[in-house]
C-alpha cells in the first residue's frame, strides 16, 4: 500500500520496481495532492508503469462503505479497515467544517459513559487507515479543521498518529498548519511528554471531572495517569503562540456539576492559558448517567468564566445518527 508513506518510501518502491525516477513525485502528486485512487486513472504514468504498480500495491484509498445524515447536517460515514469499519463524523457549521476521525477499532480505555469502549479493543489503525478517513471524504474541499476525536485514544497508537499528522501537515501532501488540527486523549502522560515536544497541534485533554476518586470511577486510567499530574505536564509547556489547550468536561446531571467541581477545577488549572469546553452529556443506552438541564450548562459555563476560566458550550451535533462524542461505534445498523 502506497498511502501513508512518505516520499523517500515511494522513491524506494519506484526504484525497486526498476521505474523512471520522476514516477515518486508523480505518485505524491497522484495520491496526496489529487486524491487518485486507482492506478489507472493516472494518466501520465506509462501503462506498463501503472500495471506494473498495479501487480504488486494498492493504492491505499477507499471511499466510505455506508453514509447516515443528520438533520442538522452532521455525516457519519463507515470506512473500511480490512476486515472490520471505523466511523468518522463530518461535521459543517456555518464557515467551519470539521471531521472528525478515528485512531482505532475500539477504545482500550473503558470510560464509563462512552459506548465505543464498551465495545473493547480490537486493532490500531495505519497510518494510511488514519490519513484516508481525510482524503476520502466526499466533502474534503469543505474541510476547516480535523480533530482527533472518534473511537479510540490517540496516544495509544502513537507512530502511526505522528505519521498521519506528519501527512497532514508536510507541503509535499495536504500542507495543512498544525493549528487547524485537534489531538484528544485521555491523559497518556509518556506519550503525551513526546506529543508536546514532537507536534504542534492542537492538544485536548479529557478531564470530566477534576477529583481523583470521582474521575477514576468514569475513567479508569485516572489509576495510572491522574489528571492533576496530566495538567502539572502541561504547565510546564508554553502555550503563548498559535497552539490551543483545551479540556474537555462531559457533564453528567447530580455528578459532576457542583460548586465544588468549578472550585477545583479552578484550583487545578490556576493561570494556565486554556480553554474548558462544556459538553453536555447524552444518553447512552446501558449507562446510568444523565443528561443535565440547559440552565446547568449555561451555570456551570458561567461560574467558570466569573472565575477566569474561559469555558464554552459544545453545540450537541448528530445526536440523531449517534455521531455526537463518545457515540462512535462499529455498529452497522
Amino acid at each position: 500500500m502506497l498511502l501513508g508513506k512518505t516520499p523517500e518510501e515511494i522513491q524506494e518502491v519506484v526504484d525497486k520496481l526498476g521505474l523512471p525516477k520522476f514516477t515518486g513525485k508523480q505518485l505524491v502528486d497522484w495520491i496526496y495532492n489529487k486524491r487518485v485512487a486507482a492506478f489507472d486513472d493516472m494518466t501520465n504514468l506509462s501503462k506498463k508503469s501503472r500495471e506494473l504498480l498495479a501487480e504488486q500495491y494498492e493504492v491505499g484509498l477507499y471511499a466510505p462503505l455506508k453514509e447516515q445524515t443528520s438533520s442538522d447536517g452532521t455525516k457519519k460515514y463507515l470506512f473500511p479497515a480490512g476486515d472490520l469499519r471505523i466511523e468518522t463524523a463530518y461535521i459543517p457549521d456555518r464557515d467551519r467544517a470539521t471531521l472528525c476521525i478515528s485512531t482505532q477499532v475500539g477504545c482500550q480505555m473503558d470510560c464509563l459513559f462512552c459506548a465505543t469502549g464498551k465495545q473493547g479493543f480490537e486493532k490500531n489503525l495505519t497510518a494510511a487507515q488514519i490519513v484516508n478517513q481525510v482524503l476520502s471524504l466526499p466533502e474534503f474541499d469543505t474541510l476547516t479543521n480535523i480533530v482527533f476525536m472518534g473511537m479510540g485514544e490517540p496516544l495509544n497508537n502513537y507512530d502511526a498518529l505522528m505519521r498521519s499528522l506528519d501527512i497532514l501537515t508536510q507541503e509535499w501532501a495536504l500542507g495543512w498548519s498544525p493549528t487547524r488540527i485537534t489531538v484528544s486523549t485521555c491523559g497518556v502522560i509518556p506519550n503525551l511528554k513526546r506529543f508536546l515536544t514532537e507536534s504542534k497541534c492542537n492538544l485536548a485533554i479529557s478531564m470530566h471531572s477534576p477529583f481523583h476518586d470521582e474521575r477514576l470511577k468514569m475513567m479508569p486510567i485516572e489509576k495510572n495517569y491522574p489528571i492533576r499530574e496530566v495538567i502539572h505536564l502541561v504547565k510546564q509547556h508554553d502555550w503563548h503562540g498559535q497552539r490551543r489547550l483545551s479540556f474537555e468536561y462531559i457533564v453528567f446531571k447530580d455528578l459532576n456539576d457542583t460548586k465544588d467541581h468549578i472550585k477545583e477545577i479552578c484550583r487545578l488549572l490556576g493561570s494556565l492559558r486554556c480553554r474548558v469546553n462544556l459538553i453536555r452529556y447524552h444518553a447512552v443506552p446501558g449507562i446510568p448517567l444523565k443528561s443535565p438541564s440547559n440552565d446547568t450548562m449555561t451555570w456551570f459555563r458561567d461560574a467558570l468564566n466569573d472565575k477566569g476560566i474561559i469555558a464554552t458550550i459544545r453545540a450537541s451535533r448528530g445526536q440523531d445518527i449517534d455521531a455526537a462524542c463518545g457515540l462512535l461505534s462499529t455498529k452497522q445498523s
